[in-house]
């Protein structure tokens, strides 16, 4: 078995490489296609266009690997089948389970794979295109806001640990490619949202330990209690620079401009956290954090979808019907996952429900087909 092991194991992962490169040459062409429209605006040039493109390729290998995973191996299964070779490792004392149990060590291979890339690469090279392109045409994020980015943390009385004393609204007129903030308005509520500070400031530096330092900053306080006619009491104050501390950082502004799909699972948990501590609407990145839990498992799914093609013959055109078969398998997969994500979400059904049954459908379909090909 050790030997067939391997041989399951060089000729499924050829396959899968195969495909795989081929769906990213092939979503790589669109992409520059799409492209091509932005070049010469601003300071973006071709190149600019070919490195975000390429930049974008990790996230398409994370999206794509369970098809891949299916059609590479529904490929390999096939031509098993058409030499007779699946024939004779069943006359050879091989059963359904066993080929089963080699087909998901394989899978668990892909599984950590697909795991570490869609964790720790992918979202690191999509933050790094959006940033090469932007810093090429120069413009700043914010400028498709008619009022600029509007964003909400908590005031702790010491720092980010302390005993929460009120609330902090903050608009931002632009975000620069460099995460300057440009054109602040802040906000400050008491515990009982009676305004406390207007704070207006030109730039924004973010100096570590969750602290931005203001530039240029005109601050206002009102007394609480104020009447609306007792404008004695209210304090203004010119400073040329003031620290605030603050739960939002350049990681949680960035979370705001990218596809929470392409984010890693640490960042959705941690963006996560940050809505529900400010009573925001956390439904859209919880499905996205257990779809990025339970994404790679997929590749489980596809393999044993990929089984039952091994007991299928066909007099003519066997494998090219099969590989149809497969790719329409796996595009029914991708489209099904992201439509249960949109259902998910207008019908408020449980994150972790919503992330699971596209595969729990697919995994029925895949028990329910051995079945029947046992029976035959």
């Amino acid at each position: 078995m050790k030997v067939l092991q391997r041989y399951f194991l060089s000729e499924i992962i050829r396959s899968v490489l195969f495909v795989l490169i081929a769906l990213l040459a092939l979503f790589a062409f669109f992409d520059m296609l799409g492209e091509l429209q932005a070049i010469n605006q601003g300071g973006y040039k071709f190149q600019h266009a070919l490195l975000y493109v390429m930049l974008g390729l990790p996230g398409y290998i994370y999206e794509f690997m369970p098809i891949a995973v299916l059609i590479g191996t529904i490929f390999v299964l096939a031509q098993f089948a058409s030499n007779s070779e699946f024939t004779i490792m069943r006359a050879a004392s091989m059963s359904t389970v066993m080929a089963g149990t080699m087909l998901a060590k394989i899978g668990l291979i892909f599984v950590v794979f697909t795991f570490l890339f869609g964790e720790l690469v992918a979202p690191f090279t999509t933050k790094l295109a959006e940033k090469v392109k932007l810093n090429a045409l120069g413009t700043p994020i914010t400028q498709e806001f008619r009022t600029g980015l509007w964003t909400k943390d908590l005031i702790r009385d010491n720092g980010l640990t302390g005993k929460v004393i009120g609330s902090r609204f903050l608009n931002v007129k632009e975000i620069l490619p460099s995460r300057q903030l440009v054109g602040l308005k802040v906000y400050e509520f008491d515990m009982d949202f009676h305004l406390a500070k207007e704070i207006l400031a030109k730039r924004a530096d973010f100096i570590g330990n969750s602290t931005w330092r203001f530039f240029d900053v005109s601050e206002t306080s009102f007394p609480k209690g104020l009447e609306e006619q007792d404008f004695a009491n209210i304090a203004s104050q010119k400073m040329a620079s003031k620290d605030i501390v603050s739960e939002i950082t350049p990681n949680i502004l960035s979370v705001l401009f990218v596809d929470p799909e392409r984010m890693s699972a640490y960042d959705l948990a941690a963006y996560t956290k940050h809505l529900a501590d400010n009573k925001q609407g956390t439904e859209r990145y919880e499905i996205a954090f257990w779809k990025k839990m339970t994404y790679p498992f997929a590749v489980l799914v596809m393999m044993a979808l990929a089984l039952p093609f091994a007991y299928l013959h066909f007099r003519t055109g066997g494998i090219s019907l099969k590989i149809f078969s497969g790719i329409m398998l796996g595009m029914s997969f991708y489209l099904i996952n992201s439509l249960f994500s949109h259902l998910g979400l207008l019908n408020t059904w449980p994150a972790l429900v919503t992330a699971l049954v596209p595969s729990c459908l697919f995994l029925a379909i895949a028990v329910s087909s051995l079945w029947m090909m046992e029976r035959k």
